[in-house]
């Protein structure tokens, strides 16, 4: 465990003076999302255009992958995996107002099934300190997941959008910090 330290330290340390890129991939992050906030609309439709692309793609490359692996039991399987991927990106890519509602559904079950698991988890372990923050990211993450539902259609408009604004902003604001811890290491 110390080698893997000492080689993180190492490895830390030889990054140092390259401080001010991390920094400047953070400004440009943060600047990226406060581009994002503006518009998030235009960010979640271009997201569900990414992902039915992505859908495509992954799609076409299963059907191959089927092709090239003919002798495998779940041909047939794979091949109809790949053509439903296909079929659902170019779906989404065609309706991306549908596709949003449809991916925002997704991420209201998302939120909803972890909010339980933790609530559940927290019950569990209750000897454990703290054991009630769990349970308020729970009833947190149920409440978000009503709250958004009660507001479909609409929120799926800005919803993704406004996800992805958030995330650039933090992973900005998580390298600018990298970079002048690298900066003291200096």
């Amino acid at each position: 465990m110390t080698d893997i330290a000492s080689n993180f330290s190492a490895e830390m340390r030889g990054l140092a003076p390259k401080w001010g890129w991390f920094v400047a991939l953070g400004v440009v992050m943060i600047v990226a999302g406060v581009f994002a906030f503006a518009d998030t609309v235009l960010v979640t439709l271009l997201s569900v255009i990414f992902i039915g692309a992505a859908l495509i793609v992954g799609g076409v490359f299963q059907i191959i992958h089927a092709f090239a692996n003919k002798g495998w039991g779940a041909f047939v399987l794979s091949l109809l995996c790949g053509a439903l991927y296909i079929i659902g990106g170019l779906l989404i890519m065609d309706e991306p107002l549908q596709g949003s509602v449809l991916i925002t559904i997704f991420l209201l079950a998302a939120l909803s099934v972890s909010g339980m698991l933790r609530i559940v988890m927290a019950i569990r372990h209750r000897e454990v300190r703290g054991w009630w923050i769990l349970v308020l990211t729970g009833i947190l993450s149920i409440a978000l997941a009503v709250l958004l539902y009660m507001s479909l259609p609409w929120a799926s408009l800005w919803l993704l959008g406004t996800v992805v604004a958030v995330e650039l902003i933090f992973h900005g604001v998580a390298w600018i910090n990298l970079g002048f811890a690298l900066r003291k290491m200096r």
